[in-house]
């Protein structure tokens, strides 16, 4: 399992170039006019991980199969595009298909690149679009409202959950906040979320920077880092320039471009990290001579769910998980140096995978 990421913001902020170097492609136009990005783009990326590659090396891995994660790049929102404006409703509704939203933000001077708005203010640019989804979300309310009447009155169950969770948000929105600050009960969660409203969705902010600035930011990004602070959101800065540069790159080559702009890591990381911790996900591995391969999953997650992730089979029949914790089997040298030491564990239906365990399943077919 991974995710999908929704780029969003401002026409002209650099999501299009972000998403080109995300995704190593130029399958999304970059042009200095508003709109030039039609229909999302969706491209996948492996999501960069040390430890499988330290993990492949130790086993002799033939293959090494990182976990996928998933950029939609989302047109350019305006001002109004929760009443259509800017072609808004094909946008939002392309939101409403995502996970969470990178929200990308510019916080970069350039006299010739035009902003919609005639200036930078990446603060007031963020309220623009969480107004445009809050609007739009408390449109789709009133409609969705209106149409459980006739279910009310007859005192359907599963209208009256609805209604309940709906009137929750728009009373949130009518606040004047998102809706993902409503507090929802464990026994409404699912329902909660088939409701698909855009101000639910977890939002980081993605401060697009100058080349010279990538490494330690500048007014604006402290002005947006007080800002999610504050929403108890999180934010990244990078130099979309920089990741499209390095995006052409070879790994070598790549590594000393960072270093010389004072860099530890691609904001790639950065932005993947970020989005791992912002939807609460971890990885866990699968190692063997063949393939050396990464999983995604929420945490939490029990070991016949995570064996489902592979395949279906593996969690109707699951019997047990042989697992051992990255650090030991590193340590250890690899499985049959975890087991010689005691190391290697099985564990029943109720064990919680935790980040980085490395597991095999044993399952009845």
């Amino acid at each position: 399992m991974g995710f999908r990421m929704g780029i969003v913001g401002l026409p002209n902020v650099g999501k299009s170039t972000l998403f080109n170097a995300l995704t190593r492609t130029a399958a999304a136009q970059a042009a200095n006019f508003p709109f030039c990005t039609i229909e999302p783009n969706v491209g996948e990326v492996g999501v960069p991980d040390a430890r499988l590659d330290r993990l492949a090396a130790i086993a002799g891995s033939r293959q090494i199969i990182p976990t996928r994660m998933t950029f939609v790049d989302i047109a350019g929102l305006v001002k109004g595009a929760s009443k259509g404006e800017g072609l808004g409703n094909q946008f939002l509704a392309n939101i409403r298909e995502v996970d969470a939203i990178a929200h990308v933000l510019r916080c970069f001077e350039d006299g010739d690149v035009t902003h919609v708005e005639g200036r930078i203010d990446p603060v007031a640019d963020a309220e623009t679009i969480e107004t445009e989804l809050m609007l739009a979300d408390l449109e789709s309310i009133e409609k969705r409202r209106a149409g459980l009447v006739r279910k009310l009155k007859g005192n359907d169950k599963d209208a009256v959950q609805q209604d309940r969770l709906l009137a929750a948000a728009q009373a949130m929105l009518e606040d004047g906040r998102p809706a993902r600050l409503v507090e929802v009960d464990a026994e409404d969660a699912r329902a909660w979320k088939l409701l698909q409203l855009l101000t639910t969705k977890p939002v980081l902010y993605v401060c697009n920077v100058a080349e010279d600035e990538a490494a330690a930011g500048n007014a604006h990004t402290g002005a947006v880092a007080a800002m999610a602070a504050e929403q108890g959101n999180a934010h990244v800065i990078i130099s979309a320039r920089i990741e499209e540069e390095i995006s052409q790159l070879e790994p070598d080559e790549a590594a000393m471009f960072l270093e010389e702009m004072g860099l530890h890591e691609a904001g790639l990381d950065r932005l993947i990290r970020a989005g791992y911790d912002l939807l609460h996900l971890e990885t866990y591995f699968t190692v063997g001579p063949k393939e050396a391969r990464a999983w995604t999953i929420r945490q939490g997650t029990q070991a016949p769910q995570a064996a489902g992730v592979i395949h279906g089979d593996f969690e109707k029949g699951f019997i047990r998980a042989e697992t051992i914790a990255y650090d030991d089997f590193v340590e250890c040298g690899g499985e049959q140096g975890a087991k010689e030491a005691g190391k290697m564990r099985a564990e029943g239906k109720s064990y919680v995978v935790k980040d980085g365990d490395v597991m095999h399943f044993l399952f009845n077919t």
